[in-house]
């Protein structure tokens, strides 16, 4: 495969054994799993049928089997049982995908069950017809992956099968009968980082950088540096949030702990990562189980890791080629006792040509038998690594192209766009708002003045548009240039591409704010009428109406009538229409606008006290948090002492993060705040443990930052322009009477020379003010300072 450039990993640099693969003991065929770039899968099928003939590749039938909780609900229906009772009684099964139970273990493992079966005839009708079909065929599909080629056509070896919803044949003879059968399958994997990268490539070539991700330095500092943070949202392997702890806590410092870390963070051989962890970093001692294993487990500080490691254990142990080692390993994990009885015999004679006595042998055995049931095949975890390493590369050397290229492939996965916003932010990575004038379908990187480059949010990203549509849009704006105002927009767009959502959904996120003098708020009113407008300018192009002396027949300027005399939305509004047409919220958080009450009383975000956690956060500490309550759930202790609590999901600016509320003065509060979507001041304690790189949060108190406002005399500072609005600044104040907040104004006089007027001290300020003022001319800025604060949480 190496020599063949299928993969760039130098078996013989990091130990893949070719035995691992293929051996003379081997009597199975070898399973070769090849990832190609996803959007890209299809071609190279499309090869494999023309180049061996379509009569001689098909697909691979799986069978979807009636498990316990769904041959519960298929009976159950067929019975004409209700559906409450029935879904009831299939959610009382224990579901672990590590460890399904059957229906007769849940019968005899749940009293519940139990129960319902001996009270109810009907129930136990239900269980014991369920209990015969347990484990039958419940109907076809096609492998995701699996391809099977023949030297001949594939009817005479195996009966075929064909799916309706594919153009290729399909065995019927699933995955472990088809190999019987004396085929070989040939796994054809589509992996989507795979596309990432190659997008992030394209994209840095347009910037007229040229990168090759196979020659790039393993020793890299920086890659490690962002891994040793767990700044891994969006690498391969490394993005999940255990991951991200794991890598903050072992610290890896060169290619092959990525290697060992992709293979220890399974369920089973993660209990050995703090070990791990603690022997790289010198906490603790490297143990060998015998010196002839040092060389071996030298990579690994002393612990399994690898099935390549428990094969070289057997060969320098007890003299085994590593044929011979294959087989071992083999019948290690299948645990067939017969089998292993005859391999521990011949492991303890060969230890004994190493002067290894029978106990120490036995000892030896039972340890790498313990590890091969888990050990990871070390050719694919570096093949994975290497994948994981090319994505951090890039993420640490060029971020804008990582994260445009990252945000491309999950466009229509609103959750993931929002990690990785939220991710940008924290890494100060720029990401422009969506414009009918500058975006295009998909996420691009933009240049930006003096300030480097940027992620261009991309218009088929939003919610309800329509990729095709966008695409459209762009390549009319391609052909005739930029769109010069509404009416130019409104006279070249094909009406049939968009529709009224379509609209307001353009105007929510701010795609039409290129268009000078109308409002977001306006253009959303007047959505309608632009479509309208739209369709008769197309009728009248389609129609072929000329001027009256042979003209070019362009259509008149359009003048939309303004609704509400030009509609303005207050921060809350702007900021609750985004969360509609992103699924969730971009340019600012609702909390955001109270920054000024937030400081007053020192409030950090979740993700602050995270990253930065100061002295008092290392143990049990206090926190004052701020945030919209997205979502409360009541639960039960599992002690089942004490009454039941509220585990609150929180947002902030840093993200999205969790707690729980024990406090029954605080739960009808946020239970208010959750209705109303209006954010909260918390009071909060945080405690931390061994091992964790986030805090636990439990609620102290909570108070509705409006409230909170009220308590704070509030000053707002504005600065003036040397010919200030005075007429409209005296009448926006003068409805504001009756707070306790000051205004000031620092006049700007020219010369260096400035004036500060005290404008009075007696206004309701709050952040609609503010936004008021910014937007009449001359007033060049405006900030919102808390002078005191008054008032504690109740």
């Amino acid at each position: 495969a190496y020599s063949l450039t299928i993969t760039d990993l130098d078996p013989l640099q990091f130990g893949l054994l070719f035995e691992r693969f293929l051996n003379p003991e081997r009597v199975s065929m070898p399973d070769f799993d090849i990832d190609f770039c996803e959007t890209r899968r299809g071609e190279v099928i499309d090869y494999v049928v023309r180049k061996y003939g379509r009569e001689q590749v098909a697909q691979i039938i799986t069978f979807g089997k009636l498990k316990a909780r769904a041959v519960l609900k298929d009976v159950g229906r067929v019975l004409q049982m209700p559906y409450g009772q029935v879904d009831r009684l299939a959610k009382l099964v224990p579901n672990h995908p590590t460890d399904p139970w059957t229906l007769e273990r849940a019968v005899n493992g749940v009293p519940e069950l139990a129960a319902e079966a001996k009270g109810d005839a009907g129930v136990r009708r239900l269980l014991d017809l369920a209990r015969k079909l347990e484990g039958l065929p419940r109907h076809s599909s096609t492998h995701a992956a699996g391809v099977v080629i023949g030297d001949r056509p594939l009817r005479a070896l195996v009966p075929m099968y064909r799916d309706p919803r594919s153009d290729m044949g399909v065995t019927q003879f699933d995955m472990k009968w088809v190999e019987k059968a004396g085929l070989v399958k040939f796994d054809f994997l589509g992996l989507k980082t795979l596309s990432v990268l190659q997008r992030a490539v394209e994209l840095l070539a347009r910037r007229g950088i040229t990168v090759d991700l196979a020659q790039l330095d393993w020793e890299d500092p920086a890659v490690y540096t962002l891994l040793q943070r767990g700044d891994t949202v969006g690498v391969f392997q490394l993005e999940s949030e255990g991951m991200r702890r794991t890598l903050a806590a072992v610290r890896p410092t060169g290619f092959g702990d990525i290697i060992a870390l992709v293979s220890l963070y399974r369920p089973g051989p993660m209990d050995n990562i703090p070990m791990f962890g603690a022997r790289k970093n010198g906490r603790e001692p490297i143990e060998y189980p015998h010196p002839l294993l040092k060389d071996i487990l030298a990579e690994t500080y002393g612990i399994f890791v690898y099935q390549e490691q428990v094969m070289q254990a057997a060969q320098v142990l007890a003299g085994y080629s590593l044929g011979q080692a294959d087989l071992l390993r083999r019948a290690m994990g299948k645990k067939i006792q017969a089998e292993m009885d005859a391999q521990r015999a011949t492991f303890v004679t060969g230890c004994a040509a190493n002067d290894i006595g029978e106990a120490k042998a036995n000892e030896l055995f039972d340890l790498i038998d313990k590890f091969a049931g888990y050990g990871f095949n070390k050719s694919h975890a570096a093949a994975y690594a290497l994948v994981s390493f090319q994505t951090a590369w890039l993420k640490a050397h060029y971020p804008v192209e990582f994260f445009a290229a990252s945000m491309a492939y999950d466009i229509a996965l609103t959750d993931k766009l929002s990690i990785f916003i939220d991710d940008m932010r924290r890494s100060r990575v720029a990401c422009l708002p969506p414009c009918v004038n500058r975006s295009e379908g998909d996420f691009t990187v933009e240049a930006v003045d003096g300030e480097g480059h940027a992620v261009r949010y991309a218009l088929g990203a939003l919610k309800g548009v329509g990729e095709r549509a966008m695409d459209m849009l762009c390549r009319e704006r391609a052909a005739g240039g930029p769109f010069a105002s509404l009416d130019d927009f409104i006279g070249r767009v094909d009406p049939k591409l968009l529709n009224k959502r379509q609209i307001e959904c353009l105007a929510a996120a701010g795609a039409f704010d290129c268009f000078d003098g109308r409002t977001r708020g306006e253009i959303h009113q007047l959505s309608e009428s632009i479509l309208a407008a739209a369709q008769s300018v197309a009728e009248a192009r389609d129609s072929g109406q000329s001027s009256l002396f042979g003209g070019s027949g362009d259509a008149p300027a359009i003048s939309l009538a303004r609704g509400n005399g030009g509609l303005v939305w207050n921060v809350a509004q702007t900021m609750n229409h985004e969360k509609d047409s992103f699924g969730f919220y971009f340019s600012a958080h609702p909390v955001d606008q109270w920054r000024h009450v937030t400081d007053a009383h020192k409030c950090r975000t979740y993700a602050a006290i995270c990253e930065n956690p100061s002295p008092s956060d290392t143990g049990r500490g206090s926190a004052m948090l701020a945030g919209l309550v997205e979502d409360i759930r009541w639960r039960t202790p599992q002690s089942g002492r004490g009454g039941r609590y509220m585990l609150v999901t929180i947002s902030d600016a840093g993200g999205t993060w969790s707690a729980n509320c024990y406090e029954e003065t605080a739960h009808a509060l946020l239970e208010q705040a959750a209705s109303s979507g209006e954010p909260v001041l918390l009071t909060a304690e945080t405690a931390w443990r061994d091992g964790e790189d986030a805090p636990r949060v439990t609620v102290k108190g909570a108070s509705l930052l409006a409230e909170a406002a009220k308590r704070l005399r509030i000053c707002l500072n504005l600065e003036l322009a040397g010919d200030p609005p005075a007429a409209a600044l005296s009448s926006l104040l003068a409805a504001k009477r009756g707070g306790r907040g000051e205004v000031r104004a620092n006049l700007h006089l020219g010369d260096g020379r400035f004036a500060s007027i005290a404008l009075g001290r007696d206004f309701a300020i709050d952040a609609e003010l503010q936004q008021l003022l910014d937007r009449l001319p001359g007033i060049l800025a405006s900030r919102l300072t808390a002078l005191d604060s008054l008032a504690g949480l109740r």
